[in-house]
């Protein structure tokens, strides 16, 4: 991995926290290509770790192999102490990884109430059906209820999903990924296809995320990242090439030359 660069304050931090997750050497080739190289980084509890790099990075790749859809050929992902590197996505949920995707992924012929609801009898294992009124199963709408306000919709409780704005089905699917009342949330460019307000609420409610989940942010949209981020790594061909806070990442030569470059560090 590459170096990892951070302050007197951090290092207390990293000394007194275990790793919520923890990558070590994850290696991963899809014929003569290689899109992970050695790829070694922790999310510790309560903190956002943004993850950057340009288009063939190797990203998404990454992704797979923390969700467990993606099998690295080496290395080992460690999750709340487990060792999950053999795990499906399923079973690495049970003990606390939620994740969303790029595509908005709720279902548009549900209501946003109903879409939280489902998430919480998942948790729960209570008996939901849909084909019965959701007021009569009062338990699941009052958390499901109580998890839409926390995302700012309130409101928007009996919307059909599938009317919603792309904003509001972004806040929606973060409410739903909550409502599982995960660990650690995986999310895949969260802002991705959001305008400038909702871009502007949607960071508002990541932020609201620090210190209540540990968060692997893998995000294009610099300020945002910038913005929110606890500490950063930097993905250039398969290998991580600098972790560190954002005012490292910043100001490190290497990242500006491969990735950043001066318009981009502008907005920032």
């Amino acid at each position: 991995m590459g170096p990892v660069l951070m302050g007197p304050v951090l290092m207390g931090i990293l000394r007194m926290s275990e790793p919520l997750l923890e990558l070590r050497g994850l290696h991963k080739r899809f014929g003569g290509l290689t899109v992970a190289d050695d790829v070694s980084l922790t999310v510790l509890p309560g903190e956002i770790h943004a993850v950057i790099g340009p288009n063939g990075a190797g990203k998404t790749t990454l992704i797979g192999m923390i969700s467990g859809t993606t099998p690295p050929d080496r290395g080992t992902v460690r999750l709340a102490g487990h060792d999950v590197t053999a795990w499906s996505l399923p079973r690495r949920a049970q003990i606390g990884l939620a994740r969303s995707f790029q595509v908005t992924s709720v279902i548009p012929g549900f209501s946003a109430l109903e879409n939280v609801a489902l998430a919480v009898q998942a948790r729960s294992g209570s008996s939901f059906r849909f084909g019965s009124p959701v007021r009569n199963e009062s338990g699941l709408n009052h958390a499901a209820r109580a998890v839409l306000e926390q995302m700012g919709l309130g409101e928007r409780a009996d919307a059909l999903a599938g009317t919603m704005s792309h904003g509001e089905q972004r806040q929606l699917e973060l409410a739903v990924v909550l409502a599982a009342e995960p660990r650690l949330l995986l999310l895949d460019e969260p802002l991705a296809g959001a305008g400038a307000e909702e871009t502007v609420r949607l960071v508002a409610l990541l932020r609201s995320l620090r210190g209540r989940f540990g968060v692997l942010l893998v995000e294009h949209d610099m300020p945002a990242v910038f913005a929110l981020a606890d500490r950063i790594s930097v993905l250039v061909y398969g290998r991580i090439i600098v972790t560190g806070p954002p005012a490292a990442i910043r100001d490190h030569p290497e990242v500006r030359a491969a990735y950043l470059g001066d318009d981009v560090l502008a907005q920032c």
